[in-house]
This record gives C-alpha cells, structure tokens and sequence, in this order.
C-alpha cells in the first residue's frame, strides 16, 4: 500500500452545539488544545505514520479552517516582509508539515457524517481511505489498525475504545461486530472511537442526502453484514463534545 496515496479524510463540519457559546464564534475543529488547534494535532497522529494526504470535509464555519490553512506558513514560520512597494516576504520555515498536502471540501452546512464522506468520494483514488472525526484524538497505532483491517478483508474496520459513555456501542464476537447500536448503556465496554479503515465499497453505502448519518443505516448494516472489524485500542482516546471534554 502507497501512504502518499492514502487519503485520510476527516469531518470537520459539525455545529458543535454542545459546546456551547465558544462555537458560536469557532468551529469545533479549531478550538485549541496546547496552542495548536484539535484539528492539527489529528493531522499530527496521522503523519506520525506516513499518512499525510488529508480531506476535509467542510460546513459550518468551514471559511474559518480554510483561512486557517491560506495562513498556515505564515502564521507557524518565522518571516521577513519589506515593507517597500514590493511587500516582498521571505518565509523561513520552521515547521515540519511541509509535506502534508490538504483538500478542502465544503460538503454543505447541514449534511450528517454520511452524507458529507460520501461527497468527498470523488477526491478518492485509491482502494483503501481512511477517516475520523475533526473533535478527537487518541494514541492508536494507525500501522496496527490498518495492518488489522487488511488482514480482516472486510468492508470497514473501526477501532472500538473504553469509555463507558453515550456513543455507539460495538457487539462484537472474534473481533468482528455484529451489532451497531448508536448511543445505548455500554454493556460490552468497547465504544465506536471514530478512527475507521474502510475499502472504496464503503462508499455504495453511503448517500449524498443531507440525512445519511455514518452512524446508523451504514455502519448498522456494514455490522448487520459482518462487514465491520473492531479493533481494540485499549490506550488513550478523548473526545471533546463539552467544554469539561476540551479541558
């Protein structure tokens, strides 16, 4: 497998209403941990493992993460600018994401996570894409993950985490899920942690319409098939739904 070649795309189009006033003003995506938005520490994780050819899938607010990249050399470099009629600038990079390479799609102000994954499709070439959400990060082993999902032959693999909490719940049995149910009381004690492996097919399970959520009709029925693989990544993972998750 080509890592140039393999797209990750990640959704950053969300409202984010649970976060009350901050989003308002900033997209989730870009609220800062550490002084780099969530968003680029996500990027982060993956060119840690050579995956650094991402898609993002735009809506509200998404003028913001587009300005924030137009920006990006300046505002992570040093600079000289003459400040003559030629305002020549001079970058002097000190950054390490020179080799990233980032598509901006606006998928729709209103589209749910299917819908907006499934109008990226024609921005994937290869067989194999990977993707995750704009509002969590973890310490999983994307080499691990993709080397399971290769070896499971299925349609989608996602990587299932521990916290006992309101996303969907995997049911799984040899590591294959067999029921996809979104936001119930965890009884197995693995969750859906948003870092998913899915081959090109995945896509004719997808819909355009604005309703098409990732998380019900299509990843139920890739669990109905015995389509999906569950990775167990039983280290780090948080998301950042409320202001308490982002401290």
């Amino acid at each position: 497998m080509n890592k140039q070649k393999t797209k990750v795309i990640i959704l950053c189009g969300g409202k984010g209403t649970r976060m009350g006033v901050d989003t308002q003003f900033l997209p989730k995506p870009l609220m800062e941990i550490g002084g780099k938005p969530v968003l680029w520490h996500i990027m982060k994780m993956y060119s840690h493992y050579g995956y650094k050819d991402f898609v993002l899938c735009l809506g509200y607010k998404g003028n913001m993460i587009k300005d924030y990249f137009l920006k990006y050399e300046m505002m992570n470099n040093d600079f000289t600018i003459s400040l003559d009629s030629s305002r020549d600038v001079q970058v002097h990079s000190n950054h390490d994401e020179s080799d990233w390479k980032v598509t901006l799609v606006d998928t729709g102000d209103n589209a749910m996570t299917g819908a907006r994954i499934k109008r990226v499709e024609k921005y994937i070439e290869s067989d194999m894409f990977l993707a995750t959400y704009g509002d969590g990060v973890a310490d999983v082993n994307i080499d691990h993950l993709v080397k399971f999902h290769k070896e499971k032959g299925l349609v989608g693999s996602v990587a299932g985490v521990h916290p006992s909490s309101r996303f969907g719940e995997l049911i799984y049995e040899n590591d294959i899920a067999v029921e996809f149910s979104e936001k119930p009381q965890t009884t197995q004690g693995y969750i859906n942690g948003g870092f998913f492996v899915f081959n090109r097919k995945f896509f004719d399970y997808l819909s355009a319409e604005d309703g098409c959520y990732l998380e019900r009709e299509p990843l139920e029925r890739l669990a109905y098939e015995k389509q999906l693989a569950v990775y167990r990544h039983d280290g780090f993972w948080q998301c950042m739904d409320t202001l308490r998750e982002v401290e």
